[in-house]
């Protein structure tokens, strides 16, 4: 794939959670292809870090959000204008036995991988259908395509967001808008070494023998790379693809669903 193309020349794209990860690579990854970005996320300073690193290739803002809140969502989206592709990426992870899951972290974990995605998606598809055009793709998990122990909400929230993605594909079908999810595998991301962390913390396994153990689900044996999960961001964007609707592609190493 030729990553330095101008295939989204003239379209914009808004990417939740842009401020690091695979919202960062997905930004990266849309800019080299053309497209004029705005970085959504609540951490305002890592938003400008990412702005300047990226201002060498093409149009970059950033606007703060909170997507668990609907009015900051509706200020935020307000404020970013016409959009033609929107990546919900912006998500949490947290980690407990289903008996220590309370309904404070159901509720979080609801509110963030799901709700945020909700009124995301809320926001922009009145404007997608009037123009007869949008691409939105949903950063979901394989979390929500099969069962992790100790991570109920969190898979339940996902399992959600593909839900959700299905059942918009088909309202929107003939509207010339698409609507995917992809669903990486673990990811080279904050949230890994979150995991790792939490995993050496709790055994008495080193880091590296606790990636080994998250590893043994991934064919490949190694982790998947937030560029990786970019390049298939991009595919489902760039013209030719409007025949992809309603997927959820997995991105794992070819991990088994």
């Amino acid at each position: 794939m030729n990553m330095s193309d101008t295939a989204l020349a003239g379209q914009h794209a808004v990417v939740t959670g842009g401020g690091s990860g695979i919202g960062a690579a997905i930004a990266h990854t849309l800019l080299h292809a053309g497209a004029r970005i705005t970085l959504m996320g609540r951490n305002v300073q890592r938003l400008d870090a990412q702005r300047e690193q990226c201002a060498a290739l093409g149009d970059v803002a950033c606007i703060s959000v909170d997507v668990t809140q609907e009015d900051s969502v509706a200020r935020a989206f307000d404020q970013a204008g016409a959009v033609d592709i929107l990546v919900n990426n912006a998500g949490q992870a947290q980690a407990a036995p289903f008996t220590h899951t309370d309904i404070a972290l159901w509720q979080r974990m609801l509110d963030v991988n799901l709700t945020g995605v909700f009124l995301g998606t809320r926001a922009v598809l009145p404007g997608m259908l009037e123009r007869g055009y949008g691409r939105i793709v949903n950063v979901a998990s394989t979390a929500g395509q099969i069962g992790y122990a100790y991570v109920a909400a969190y898979c339940a929230a996902k399992h959600g967001v593909i839900g959700l993605t299905r059942s918009l594909a088909l309202e929107t079908a003939t509207r010339g808008i698409t609507v995917n999810a992809v669903c990486p595998g673990y990811t080279e991301t904050e949230l890994l070494h979150a995991s790792l962390q939490q995993i050496t913390s709790k055994t008495s396994r080193t880091e590296e023998q606790a990636r080994e153990t998250l590893l043994r689900s991934n064919p490949q044996r190694r982790v998947v790379s937030p560029e990786q999960v970019a390049n298939a961001v991009l595919w489902l964007c760039r013209p030719g693809s409007d025949a992809i609707t309603g997927q959820a592609i997995s991105i794992s190493g070819g991990e088994v669903m």
